[in-house]
């Protein structure tokens, strides 16, 4: 048995005991910068959404509130400690006084935009909380603006464990190529943007 499979084995069962608190709790994990995979707690909520345990739209709500709390703690670290960790210690995660000037930048022209829109993306949804805070994006609207961008994400990964039923857990297994694939098509539009 892999470790991958004991850890979605551990988050169906903290889902199936804790109902919406066990997804709430997992997808502020999530937010909070804890790598917890919502492409395997999304999922089963779904399947137990098709066995009529839980309902769509208030498994939906579960995770993007927990989502919500978890970049709202992301974004206090960030907005406390971000620039001042990053200068101390962001050598070791090869970023400097140059990334980020540019990171305060970007967020000064497309705060709302990176923060709606990275919620929808893999790998940034995780991250995107801490520099925003670190940007100081007003809490107001980053609060609209994550919960806004969460609950597409949400929505599709339930969408897809109702649909798959049983085999929700194919979501996770591909959860890694999806990942890839979309890394790669955003990788490509920042070399054509950058290009032009």
């Amino acid at each position: 048995m892999g470790l991958t499979t004991l850890v979605v084995g551990f988050l169906v069962d903290l889902v199936a005991v804790g109902g919406y608190l066990g997804v709430f709790a997992l997808m502020a994990l999530e937010s909070a910068l804890i790598p917890v995979p919502s492409e395997a707690v999304m999922p089963f909520a779904g399947f137990l959404v098709s066995r009529g345990v839980f309902g769509f739209w208030e498994a939906v709500a579960a995770g993007s509130l927990g989502n919500l709390a978890g970049s709202l703690a992301a974004y206090a670290l960030g907005a406390r400690y971000g620039r001042p960790l990053l200068e101390r210690y962001g050598r070791y995660l090869l970023i400097g006084e140059e990334e980020l000037s540019r990171v305060e930048e970007f967020f000064a022209r497309h705060g709302d935009a990176a923060v709606f829109f990275g919620r929808l993306l893999p790998a940034v949804r995780t991250v995107i909380s801490f520099p925003a805070g670190m940007a100081r994006v007003p809490l107001a609207r980053f609060s609209l603006l994550t919960f806004a961008g969460s609950v597409p994400w949400n929505a599709a990964l339930t969408y897809a464990g109702v649909v798959l039923g049983e085999n929700w857990v194919l979501v996770e297994e591909m959860g890694g190529y999806l990942d890839v694939a979309v890394l790669a098509v955003l990788a490509l539009l920042a070399y054509l943007f950058l290009r032009r």
